[in-house]
């Protein structure tokens, strides 16, 4: 056993002695890394994964409860300033039921359930009635968490005075709503909707206008916006949300035109667009002739009288004037002798167009549209160098574009150089297109390369190290399978050699030679160096 021993420490210092500088810290690297790998390992596979018991509660309350879980003797952890309890993963579902069991956790919120427990025939009118608003406030709370990012609700109700008697006047009642929301979460129409017709249907005498919800960060929520749909034209938000819709279209439109053009890469459009949001209803009586060049109307009747008298010893005078009311002829006196007179009457019934207009206004109009392309040449030559009329074919594009665009009431006929105000054309090279510029490279911190390299390192040598070993022994079983032959192949010498200082020393160089081979060969160049 010793001798065992002793060979593998002289086995062992021969081949850490015959190792270069380079080699000796891959080999000690690479023992480190792999004591690493196996205590992360370790770590890995015996570690606790803690979950959360319970969501945040008071304080009051986490500490009930850790008493409760130190007494049962489970391992836990309080975490979020105080909050929220951790205890282990595979634990979480029976100590909910075992705590559960124990009454915990308790809020020491009022609730309905209350009643049933406490009500007694000594309790006053008014007891009964702050209890009672307690508890409406807690199961409102209640159902608010329910929805989807609400972590928690504060729920305050005024609720009117009851007179004694009938004519006494009844307010109506309101309810103020804090909401602890979910980081990033955004609520959408319907859920606003919906929390605003919970809480009305939940209390009496509580109309929509009379609720007020808001969110830890202040941030107030509209009812009329989210039932306009995202804000409505009346807002504010939602007339920027049409702006911008507006001109995102338009520049889609421009850059999908010159982009099948010149390219979709060579091509960049910006839009600018005033809306004009005043809505307008209005009513019109118009009476207007059917004939507008000869101002008349459509004949609908017509009477026509003609008289006409001749001959001698008429009456005195002669017709001079109709009365226009009567159809009465005047006479006026004059000689009597021979005469005759006719008179025409004509009377026409006219009817012209009588129009009733009741006009809404479109909700929005574009008042006013400006548009900037920039375009790249093509090729590399001067900087603002385009094909012959490319430029030209643009610009017309884009003074179409405008002139359809914009509302015709608001600005009237626009002419080209007002269209050409409204339009900028850009030629220039575009240096953030560089196609030889590099992409930028994944940035992977330093200790990652360290910590790979190592196990690489320990891997090879690891490798290595056993297909020396498996090498090693598989020469020393050849080297005693040939010693064993040997042994049975030499025949013992009959005559006897005498022993002598040199043969004794002989046989003791044969057997370092044989089992120490470096020692002897030392040996030999001590002796060839003194020689």
């Amino acid at each position: 056993m010793n001798e065992r021993f002793t060979k593998i420490k002289s086995d062992s210092s021969s081949f850490w002695q015959s190792r270069t500088k380079n080699q000796r810290g891959a080999i000690v690297g690479a023992i480190i890394g792999i004591i690493a790998l196996a205590g992360i390992l370790t770590y890995l596979s015996t570690r606790t994964t803690m979950a959360q018991l319970f969501p945040e509660l008071p304080a009051a309350e986490v500490g009930r409860i850790t008493e409760a879980l130190t007494a049962q003797g489970v391992t836990y952890e309080v975490a979020n300033g105080g909050t929220t309890i951790l205890v282990p993963e595979e634990q979480v579902d029976n100590l909910k039921v075992s705590l559960a069991a124990q009454g915990y956790p308790d809020s020491g919120e009022i609730d309905n359930s209350f009643f049933t427990t406490n009500a007694g025939f000594g309790m006053t009118d008014n007891e009964f009635d702050v209890i009672k608003k307690a508890a409406t406030e807690t199961d409102l709370a209640n159902l608010i968490r329910k929805f989807d990012g609400v972590k928690d609700a504060n729920v305050m109700i005024t609720l009117p005075d009851s007179g004694v008697f009938l004519k006494d006047a009844q307010g109506e009642a309101t309810a103020a709503i804090v909401l602890n929301t979910a980081p990033g979460h955004k609520f959408s129409d319907d859920q606003i909707k919906g929390l605003f017709n919970l809480v009305s249907m939940s209390i009496p005498k509580l109309p929509k206008d009379n609720i007020t919800i808001m969110n830890q960060y202040s941030e107030y929520y509209d009812l009329t916006a989210a039932e306009n749909g995202g804000g409505g034209l009346d807002s504010v938000t939602g007339q920027m949300e049409v702006k911008k819709t507006i001109e995102r279209d338009l520049q889609r439109q421009v850059q999908q035109m010159l982009g099948t053009l010149i390219g979709p890469d060579k091509v960049v459009v910006n839009v600018s667009a005033d809306v004009d949001f005043k809505k307008e209803n209005r009513q019109e009586d118009l009476i207007k002739p059917v004939d507008e060049e000869n101002m008349s109307g459509i004949e609908i009747s017509a009477q026509r009288i003609t008289e006409t008298y001749s001959g001698g010893a008429g009456a005195e005078g002669s017709p001079e004037a109709e009365n226009p009311t009567d159809n009465l002829i005047d006479y006026v006196e004059g000689t009597t002798g021979d005469g005759d007179y006719e008179r025409v009457e004509e009377t026409i019934n006219n009817d012209v167009n009588r129009i009733h207009r009741e006009i809404q206004e479109s909700p929005y109009k574009i008042r006013d549209l400006g548009i900037q392309v920039m375009v790249e040449p093509p090729g590399t030559g001067e900087a603002t160098a385009l094909p012959d009329g490319v430029r030209e074919d643009i610009e017309q594009i884009l003074s179409t574009i405008v002139r359809t665009s914009i509302d015709q009431e608001a600005t009237g006929d626009l002419t080209d150089e007002e269209i050409a105000n409204r339009i900028v054309v850009s030629v220039q090279q575009f240096h953030g297109n560089d196609a030889n510029a590099t992409a930028p490279e994944s940035v992977i911190p330093w200790w990652v390369w360290v910590i790979g390299g190592i196990l690489l390192a320990a891997i090879a040598l690891l490798v290595v190290y056993v297909l020396r070993v498996r090498k090693r022994k598989q020469q020393e079983e050849e080297q005693s399978i040939i010693e064993r032959q040997q042994e049975l192949i030499d025949v013992e010498d009959i005559s006897e050699e005498k022993e002598t200082e040199a043969t004794v020393r002989r046989k003791q160089l044969e057997k370092m030679a044989k089992d120490k081979p470096e020692d002897f060969a030392k040996l030999l160049r001590s002796w060839i160096a003194e020689d």
